[in-house]
């Protein structure tokens, strides 16, 4: 894999061109000083001062009584150590303040190529649905798929030169409350053919997708054919799609062949061989019973630390690390 496949993936690079049959978007970005503050663990746990008084837990319940325990009694140690002020980003706020309104009042976070979806059990709603600025940033700062982005995009690259992009963008995605999670599904393309499709959502069994399938395929592969086909510049990739109720099929994400992508209900090595295999019909996979159940895709660890098969992010990095420890000891010889 090169960087250059990494970086198309990235939303700001391929929305522009694919905005009309995606959902609506809106992208900032981010000052270099908003990306440290999302690095930092050397303190405590700090969420923005909001110019706005946002809050990032707009739905919980405050009591008085609890919050008395947290405070420093007159002549305690507590009262010697300075606290320290929490960080603030005024203009960053207002821009996306205006973006949210912008896209009806609520959207989904998401970075050059992740969404915090691990996070979201820390969210007052349970989901990545957001409202203001300090509900982002908890999402944000909380994300270990956030830190995958800033710190380690490239380390499947086999032309690795860089350990992050120059810099960095918020995406920020309207918010579709009826959006249902069976309807979203994934596309392998090798050497720009459709080789494979498949369930996003692999942790549950949705009966009415049996009843879709044939429809669903016909679908997406016309959708493929007219709208991604040829438009996108890698040969190998995987891309996220939703069908709405009404038979629209709407782009969701790209992402690299390999790495940190989930095959879901293939394995990449199974997909190599589709392409190989001539006259092969295109495969399309759903849960088709309760046995067919995939729990442990249900995860916040990037697939990376899951997947150790040949072409896997963990392969390619065993390989690299290899690689630079015989250049080492040839070096040192």
């Amino acid at each position: 894999m090169k960087e250059e496949d990494i970086n198309r993936c990235q939303i700001q690079e391929w929305y522009p061109n694919f905005k009309s049959c995606s959902i609506k978007t809106t992208i900032h970005e981010l000052p270099e000083s908003f990306v440290q503050y999302l690095l930092d663990d050397s303190g405590p746990f700090l969420l923005p001062l909001s110019i706005t008084n946002d809050d990032a837990l707009p739905n919980r319940v405050h009591k008085p009584e609890e919050e008395e325990d947290f405070v420093a009694v007159e002549g305690s140690g507590d009262e010697a150590e300075e606290p320290i002020p929490p960080p603030s980003f005024p203009e960053l706020e207002m821009e996306i303040k205006a973006s949210i309104e912008s896209l009806g009042g609520a959207v989904f976070p998401k970075l050059n190529w992740s969404a915090p979806k691990d996070s979201a059990w820390i969210s007052s709603t349970g989901n990545l649905k957001c409202t203001g600025f300090s509900e982002i940033a908890l999402l944000l700062r909380s994300s270990d798929s956030v830190v995958h982005d800033l710190c380690h995009a490239y380390d499947s690259c086999t032309d690795k030169t860089a350990s992050r992009p120059s810099s960095f963008f918020l995406a920020l995605r309207k918010w579709y409350p009826s959006l249902k999670p069976e309807m979203e599904f994934r596309c392998f393309v090798r050497h720009k053919l459709l080789v494979g499709i498949c369930q996003r959502e692999v942790t549950n069994f949705y009966p009415a997708l049996l009843e879709k399938k044939d429809d669903l395929k016909i679908m997406i592969e016309e959708f493929f054919r007219e709208k991604v086909k040829g438009n996108f510049g890698s040969e190998s990739y995987t891309f996220d799609v939703y069908v709405t109720k009404d038979g629209r099929v709407k782009l969701l994400d790209f992402n690299p062949w390999g790495a940190s992508t989930l095959p879901l209900m293939f394995s990449w090595d199974e997909l190599k061989e589709k392409l190989r295999e001539e006259g092969n019909e295109l495969e399309f996979r759903i849960v088709e019973s309760r046995c067919g159940i995939r729990p442990g895709l249900k995860t916040a660890v990037p697939y990376d630390y899951l997947d150790t098969s040949e072409g896997s992010g963990w392969d390619q990095f065993l390989r690299n690390a290899d690689e630079e420890l015989r250049r080492q000891t040839s070096a040192g010889a």
